[in-house]
């Protein structure tokens, strides 16, 4: 019996330390699962508290966020009015460079036009130059016509024919014979029951102006519009109108025709109206 209790004393002895041990053990993991109990608590305090801190920015965030929103509005409404005006800006800037263009046209065109004109007065000045030296040679061909036809009229004045043409058969007086076949022929009119067509001849043609002088004037009967047939060695040249009309001289027009064919002392006749 003893011998059993020695040996049932140590097994109890160990089975009471192992029971402290577990009950240590277990005491020990209480402790440590109600610290760590408590930690979490107090995490779950501080998740709390952030998650209150985070649904109060999340507030403030939704707000900020509407703000913003508006503001976005604003800036698309901003945005648009300023892409309008710009546009508007765009299309006056691009009116104002084709005006710019049509200036810089203009400008060339004037240039261009006022070249011209500067052209034409240049050309005008020196048209007028050559119209003046030549006023300055028309003045000095007329100064010697004159000379000359007073001379023909001083020589006429020496020697007189008269010539009538009755039915175009002449019949010649004469007062003095004449003193040479190139002397100045003046018609003299005689009664008649028919018409009486005057005869003479061309005594200075001027193939400048396209004019002649005969040798028939007021005084024989001749007036301006009237018509002479021109005749040189028989041969019908043309007509000529008198168109100045001195005592004894006239002065009429050719045809251009007549410029290079007509010549002095061709034979002239009265052309009946």
């Amino acid at each position: 019996m003893n011998r059993k209790g020695a040996v049932l004393l140590p097994i109890l002895i160990v089975l009471i330390i192992i029971s402290f041990a577990l009950a240590a053990g277990a005491f020990y993991l209480y402790q440590r699962e109600h610290a760590h109990n408590i930690q979490l608590q107090g995490q779950i305090a501080d998740l709390e508290n952030s998650k209150r801190l985070t649904e109060g920015k999340l507030e403030d965030s939704k707000k900020m966020a509407s703000e913003l929103q508006l503001k976005l509005q604003e800036i698309k409404a901003n945005i648009s009015s300023l892409t309008e005006e710009f546009s508007k800006e765009k299309t006056a800037h691009a009116d104002a460079l084709n005006q710019l263009e049509q200036f810089k046209s203009d400008l060339q065109q004037q240039k261009s036009l006022r070249q011209d004109l500067e052209n034409k007065l240049k050309e005008a000045q020196d048209e007028g130059k050559k119209i003046k030296e030549q006023l300055k040679v028309i003045e000095k061909q007329k100064t010697e016509l004159e000379e000359k036809i007073k001379s023909l009229q001083s020589d006429e004045d020496s020697v007189e024919l008269g010539t009538v043409v009755v039915n175009n058969e002449p019949v010649v007086t004469v007062d003095n014979p004449p003193l040479d076949k190139n002397a100045p022929v003046k018609a003299v009119k005689k009664s008649s029951s028919k018409a009486k067509l005057l005869e003479g001849r061309i005594m200075v043609v001027n193939r400048e102006f396209n004019f002649v002088v005969i040798n028939l004037g007021s005084k024989d009967g001749v007036a301006v519009g009237d018509i002479f047939l021109v005749s040189h060695e028989g041969k019908n040249l043309g007509e000529i109108k008198i168109e100045k009309v001195h005592d004894s001289m006239s002065a009429a027009g050719f045809a251009l025709e007549l410029k290079d064919q007509i010549k002095e002392n061709d034979q002239i006749i009265q052309k009946a109206k």
